[in-house]
Protein backbone atom coordinates (compact mmCIF):
# COMPACT_ATOMS: atom_id res chain seq x y z
CA UNK A 1 0.00 0.00 0.00
CA UNK A 2 1.40 3.35 -1.00
CA UNK A 3 1.38 6.30 1.35
CA UNK A 4 -0.77 8.09 -1.22
CA UNK A 5 -3.47 5.48 -0.53
CA UNK A 6 -2.92 5.77 3.22
CA UNK A 7 -3.44 9.53 2.99
CA UNK A 8 -6.91 9.00 1.53
CA UNK A 9 -8.14 6.31 3.97
CA UNK A 10 -10.03 6.82 7.20
CA UNK A 11 -11.91 4.65 9.66
CA UNK A 12 -15.63 4.51 8.96
CA UNK A 13 -16.68 2.60 12.06
CA UNK A 14 -20.13 3.64 13.32
CA UNK A 15 -19.81 6.41 15.89
CA UNK A 16 -16.23 7.37 15.02
CA UNK A 17 -15.90 11.12 14.54
CA UNK A 18 -12.12 11.28 14.14
CA UNK A 19 -11.02 8.33 11.99
CA UNK A 20 -8.10 10.07 10.26
CA UNK A 21 -5.18 9.63 10.01
CA UNK A 22 -4.86 5.92 10.56
CA UNK A 23 -1.71 5.05 12.50
CA UNK A 24 0.60 2.59 10.75
CA UNK A 25 2.05 -0.50 12.41
CA UNK A 26 4.80 -1.86 10.18
CA UNK A 27 5.79 -5.48 9.91
CA UNK A 28 7.27 -5.25 6.41
CA UNK A 29 7.88 -2.26 4.15
CA UNK A 30 9.56 -2.03 0.77
CA UNK A 31 10.46 0.42 -1.94
CA UNK A 32 9.26 0.06 -5.52
CA UNK A 33 10.60 2.51 -8.12
CA UNK A 34 8.07 4.60 -10.06
CA UNK A 35 8.79 7.05 -12.91
CA UNK A 36 9.04 10.61 -11.58
CA UNK A 37 6.50 13.18 -12.81
CA UNK A 38 6.97 16.52 -11.08
CA UNK A 39 3.77 18.06 -12.44
CA UNK A 40 1.74 15.18 -11.03
CA UNK A 41 3.21 15.79 -7.55
CA UNK A 42 2.64 19.57 -7.83
CA UNK A 43 -1.02 19.03 -8.80
CA UNK A 44 -1.53 16.40 -6.11
CA UNK A 45 0.04 18.47 -3.32
CA UNK A 46 -3.11 20.48 -2.36
CA UNK A 47 -5.06 17.24 -1.87
CA UNK A 48 -2.55 15.71 0.54
CA UNK A 49 -2.88 15.97 4.31
CA UNK A 50 0.74 16.97 4.93
CA UNK A 51 0.88 16.14 8.65
CA UNK A 52 -0.51 12.65 8.01
CA UNK A 53 2.02 12.08 5.20
CA UNK A 54 4.96 13.16 7.36
CA UNK A 55 3.82 10.90 10.23
CA UNK A 56 3.23 7.94 7.93
CA UNK A 57 6.55 8.32 6.11
CA UNK A 58 8.42 8.49 9.42
CA UNK A 59 6.67 5.37 10.68
CA UNK A 60 8.06 3.62 7.59
CA UNK A 61 11.57 4.95 8.24
CA UNK A 62 11.62 7.90 5.80
CA UNK A 63 12.36 11.24 7.49
CA UNK A 64 13.24 13.46 4.50
CA UNK A 65 10.05 15.56 4.46
CA UNK A 66 9.78 18.91 6.27
CA UNK A 67 7.45 18.98 9.27
CA UNK A 68 5.69 22.19 8.27
CA UNK A 69 3.17 22.18 5.39
CA UNK A 70 3.75 25.86 4.63
CA UNK A 71 7.47 25.24 4.26
CA UNK A 72 6.68 22.30 1.99
CA UNK A 73 4.32 24.38 -0.17
CA UNK A 74 7.03 27.01 -0.65
CA UNK A 75 9.37 24.34 -2.08
CA UNK A 76 7.09 23.10 -4.88
CA UNK A 77 9.42 24.52 -7.53
CA UNK A 78 12.39 22.51 -6.24
CA UNK A 79 12.89 19.29 -8.18
CA UNK A 80 14.82 17.78 -5.26
CA UNK A 81 11.85 18.42 -2.94
CA UNK A 82 9.36 17.04 -5.47
CA UNK A 83 11.43 13.87 -5.77
CA UNK A 84 11.36 13.43 -1.98
CA UNK A 85 7.57 13.82 -1.94
CA UNK A 86 7.29 11.47 -4.94
CA UNK A 87 9.39 8.89 -3.11
CA UNK A 88 7.25 9.15 0.03
CA UNK A 89 3.88 9.04 -1.75
CA UNK A 90 4.51 6.52 -4.51
CA UNK A 91 7.63 4.44 -3.91
CA UNK A 92 7.43 3.50 -0.22
CA UNK A 93 4.99 0.63 0.32
CA UNK A 94 3.54 -0.96 3.43
CA UNK A 95 3.49 -4.66 2.54
CA UNK A 96 2.55 -6.22 5.88
CA UNK A 97 1.22 -4.61 9.05
CA UNK A 98 -1.89 -2.82 10.22
CA UNK A 99 -3.71 0.49 10.07
CA UNK A 100 -5.03 1.56 13.46
CA UNK A 101 -8.09 3.77 14.02
CA UNK A 102 -6.99 6.78 16.11
CA UNK A 103 -10.25 6.85 18.04
CA UNK A 104 -11.10 3.19 18.71
CA UNK A 105 -7.75 1.45 18.34
CA UNK A 106 -9.33 -1.04 15.90
CA UNK A 107 -6.66 -2.60 13.69
CA UNK A 108 -7.24 -3.08 9.98
CA UNK A 109 -4.73 -5.63 8.64
CA UNK A 110 -2.56 -4.97 5.60
CA UNK A 111 -1.49 -8.11 3.78
CA UNK A 112 0.51 -8.21 0.54
CA UNK A 113 0.12 -4.45 0.33
CA UNK A 114 -3.69 -4.55 0.45
CA UNK A 115 -5.52 -2.96 3.40
CA UNK A 116 -8.58 -4.85 4.63
CA UNK A 117 -10.98 -2.11 5.71
CA UNK A 118 -14.02 -4.40 6.02
CA UNK A 119 -16.04 -3.81 9.15
CA UNK A 120 -17.54 -6.35 11.53
CA UNK A 121 -21.32 -6.48 11.68
CA UNK A 122 -21.44 -4.55 14.97
CA UNK A 123 -19.29 -1.72 13.52
CA UNK A 124 -21.64 -0.80 10.65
Amino acid sequence: MRLLTHNMLSSNIKGVTNGFPLRIEVEKAMEKPVDFKGDFIRNLFPKIDWTALVEASRSLGYAELPENADAAASMLESEEFLQKVHHALLEIHLEEGALVCPETGRKFPVSKGIPNMLLHEDEV
